[in-house]
C-alpha cells in the first residue's frame, strides 16, 4: 500500500538511498530539510524547507498535515526528540527515528547486545544541556541520541520505532571518514596501532541500512530494534580486510589503549560492541553478511585515494 510519508533529513548517505527506495515503491514521498544540499529527486518528491532544530518553524511547518509514515533521520538530542513531538504528535500512523548502536557504550554485557541491554527508560534526560551548540556536536552525540530515544519512549505519543544501526560503511560520500581512514593508512604503508584485536563491532553498509529502514517503516511492531550485517570485525580485522582487498601488506602493532588512546583508530574499542539481531529475525528480516559489500566499499574508497 502506497503511503504518504515523510522523511526529515534524506539529502545524504544512506536517507538519500531511503527516499530513493520510497521513491521506486510508489510512496508519496516529501522531504524536510533546511534546503541547503541540493537533492537528485527532481518532481518525483514534495519539498519542505524548514530548520529541524526550530520548534516554531517545524509546528508552522507541519500545522494541518498527516502522515502515515514519518523517518525521523535528524533526530540528535532530547531537544529534537520535544520538538517532533509537539509538532507530529497525532498526526503520524507510525514513526521510526533512526539511532545507533552507539546508544549501548558503557552498556555492561556479556555477549551481542540485545535491545532490552540499554535501559531506555532509566536513562537521564538533560534539556538544559546546549544540544544545539555546533562546536559540542561530535562529543554530545551519543549521549544526545540516547537521551532522544528516552524522550520519545517516556513521551508516548509518537507510535515509535528506534531502528539502532550498526557502523554504517559506504563510499566516499561517507562523511565521517572513518573506513577511508583505513585505506588511507595502508596505502601510507603506515602500521595499524591497535589495542585489542578481539573487540569485534557490528557494521552495516549504506544499502543494506536503506533497505532495513524501508522493511521497518512498512511493519506494525514498535520499539527498539537492532540492525547489523552478519560478520562483526574487530579494527585489527577491518585493516586486514582493506589490505587483503587492495592486496598490499598490513603492518601492525599493539598498544596499551588506556595510555596510548591518541593512537587507536575509529573502530578500536575496549570491549566488542556487536549487535543481536534476533529481534529483526523474528519478525521477518534476514541481514546478509559483510563479505557481501564491504569489499566494494572498501574498492571505492581506494579509488577516491587515488
Amino acid at each position: 500500500m502506497h503511503k504518504n510519508t515523510l522523511v526529515i533529513g534524506g539529502t545524504r548517505y544512506f536517507g538519500k538511498l531511503l527516499v530513493q527506495r520510497l521513491v521506486r515503491a510508489g510512496h508519496r514521498v516529501t522531504i524536510a530539510t533546511r534546503g541547503y544540499a541540493p537533492d537528485p529527486f527532481g518532481d518525483r518528491i514534495e519539498r519542505i524547507r524548514v530548520d529541524r532544530r526550530s520548534e516554531t518553524a517545524m509546528r508552522g511547518a507541519f500545522a494541518g498535515k498527516r502522515y502515515d509514515l514519518v523517518f525521523d533521520q535528524m533526530c540528535y538530542s532530547p531537544l529534537d526528540a520535544a520538538i517532533a513531538v509537539r509538532s507530529l504528535a497525532g498526526k503520524v500512523g507510525r514513526y521510526v527515528m533512526t539511532s545507533t548502536i552507539d546508544v549501548y557504550r558503557g552498556v555492561r554485557h556479556t555477549g551481542a547486545l540485545v535491545e532490552d541491554d540499554l535501559a531506555v527508560l532509566a536513562q537521564p534526560i538533560d534539556t538544559g544541556y546546549p544540544w544545539h551548540d555546533p562546536t559540542l556536536a561530535v562529543q554530545s552525540y551519543v549521549a544526545g541520541k540516547i537521551q532522544a530515544e528516552a524522550y520519545l519512549y517516556r513521551d508516548g505519543s509518537l507510535p515509535l520505532v528506534t531502528a539502532r544501526l550498526a557502523h554504517v560503511l559506504g563510499g566516499p560520500e561517507e562523511f565521517t571518514g572513518r573506513l577511508a581512514w583505513y585505506v588511507d593508512l595502508l596505502r601510507r604503508g603506515a602500521p595499524l596501532a591497535y589495542a585489542n584485536a578481539a573487540a569485534r563491532v557490528s557494521f552495516l553498509g549504506t544499502q543494506q541500512a536503506a533497505a532495513f529502514l524501508d522493511w521497518a517503516g512498512g511493519q506494525d511492531f514498535t520499539g527498539p530494534i537492532n540492525a547489523a550485517s552478519s560478520g562483526p570485525l574487530s579494527a585489527h580485522d577491518l585493516y586486514g580486510r582493506v589490505a587483503q582487498v587492495l592486496d598490499a601488506p598490513a603492518r601492525c602493532r599493539r598498544v596499551d589503549g588506556a595510555t596510548a588512546p591518541g593512537q587507536l583508530s575509529p573502530f578500536d574499542f575496549a570491549q566488542p560492541m556487536v549487535l543481536d539481531t534476533a529481534r529483526a529475525a523474528g519478525l521477518g528480516y534476514r541481514f546478509g553478511q559483510s563479505d557481501e559489500w564491504l569489499d566494494d566499499v572498501i574498492r571505492q574508497h581506494d579509488l577516491a585515494f587515488v
